[in-house]
């Protein structure tokens, strides 16, 4: 009885404890990468949870920019403390191109595969395919905001490859490997990837503050 009663008041200690966060996204793939890299103790909610229904424009001319206004708007509309990211293709030959306007290369539909295409037509018959991935995430907590930031360089592939990950996953060939993210599992992705290496900061940020006892 005594065990199951200290058993218990564990139980209510760790939930009572549990953090709460809004990350500003309902893009699924990015939430199930995020929340696989969040210690367990951190609990995520999207902006469906919290029963935010604005696409939030990203009008910023820089992916730090579109990962600020997205934060800010979740703060201000709804008072949770939140953070938001937004990535970015840069690709050397294009002078840094697709960049802020990744996600709508192709239109503002934001299809993949239309990016995709776009993005290996323009390459076309190009021999430098160096290129990178950048995440900006903004933090905003007790009125003050804080940035981390990842990047990861690699190559454009010739073709597409692989079937798993999301936007340009297919087509990017990170330094060291051979093989494509979208060839990667969520787990060899998430060693390296430029999402995991911004948030890897973000946590490392959330266990030096002691965000519990902000949240």
């Amino acid at each position: 009885m005594l065990k199951f009663i200290l058993n218990y008041s564990i139980l209510l200690f760790l939930k009572k404890t549990k953090m709460k966060i809004v990350f500003a996204s309902n893009n699924q793939n990015k939430i199930k990468e995020i929340q696989r890299l969040i210690p367990s103790n951190i609990q995520i909610l999207s902006l469906k949870d919290i029963n935010c229904l604005v696409d939030i424009p990203e009008i910023a001319t820089t992916i730090e920019g579109n990962s600020r206004i997205k934060a800010d708007y979740v703060t201000q509309h709804y008072g949770y403390a939140c953070f938001a990211d937004d990535s970015g293709l840069e690709v050397e030959a294009l002078n840094g191109e697709p960049g802020v306007f990744s996600a709508r290369y192709a239109g503002e539909e934001k299809e993949d595969q239309k990016n995709i295409d776009k993005l290996l037509n323009v390459l076309s018959g190009e021999l430098n395919r160096k290129a990178n991935f950048k995440t900006v995430i903004a933090l905003n907590l007790k009125d003050q905001q804080f940035l981390f930031t990842g990047t990861i360089d690699g190559k454009i592939a010739f073709e597409q490859k692989g079937l798993n990950g999301f936007g340009y996953d297919p087509v990017f060939i990170p330094d060291g490997y051979e093989n494509t993210f979208a060839e990667m599992t969520l787990e060899e992705k998430s060693k390296i990837s430029h999402r995991a290496k911004a948030v890897r900061k973000l946590i490392d940020f959330i266990n030096k503050v002691n965000i519990s006892e902000e949240l």
